[in-house]
């Protein structure tokens, strides 16, 4: 009867969501940042959104990020989850900020990537599902590995903002 009940409820969001055009998503994962589509529209830049939220791609050498050189962290735009560290960041010659690993393991998820006409692997955000971009296997040691990351869905923290904030006890 509880089972029952709860399927119920589910079917019963579920197609109230479809009358009203919006998004469900059910997640297990308490930490997850889960929002609507104008939620995000609201947060989001147009480009941000378009990136992150449609799995779009900014074009090669036009993004904020491909060639900084600033000390600090690179975060997902969407959630403020730290993804990269700058001293992981290297130029691989392809227009997008690149680095050769993750700050752990956790923060980023793959997952397969067959749209036009190519397999990839695409890389998200593992607390909000943001797009980030793809990784390849042709990076330098000590991974060999390439996270091609739009800059569109970053954003930057220099090391002295980061300073600042850890004397201050934040």
């Amino acid at each position: 009867m509880k089972i029952e009940f709860v399927v119920a409820l589910l079917m019963s969001m579920t197609l109230s969501a479809c009358a009203e055009k919006k998004e469900v998503t059910m997640s297990t994962d308490t930490n997850k940042v889960v929002k609507s589509d104008d939620e995000w529209m609201d947060q989001l830049d147009d480009m941000q959104y378009h990136v992150t939220r449609q799995k779009g791609t900014e074009r090669a050498f036009t993004g904020k990020y491909w060639n900084h050189k600033e000390l600090g962290i690179y975060s997902c735009v969407c959630c403020g989850t730290d993804l990269f560290l700058s001293d992981t960041k290297f130029d691989a010659g392809c227009g997008w900020p690149s680095y050769f690993k993750p700050i752990n393991d956790q923060v980023i998820t793959e997952n397969k990537d067959t749209s036009h006409g190519m397999v990839r692997t695409e890389v998200v955000c593992t607390k909000c599902d943001a797009h980030l971009g793809h990784v390849f296997p042709d990076g330098p040691p000590p991974t060999g590995l390439r996270y091609c990351i739009n800059s569109a869905s970053m954003q930057f923290r220099p090391v002295e903002e980061l300073k600042k904030k850890d004397e201050q006890g934040e």
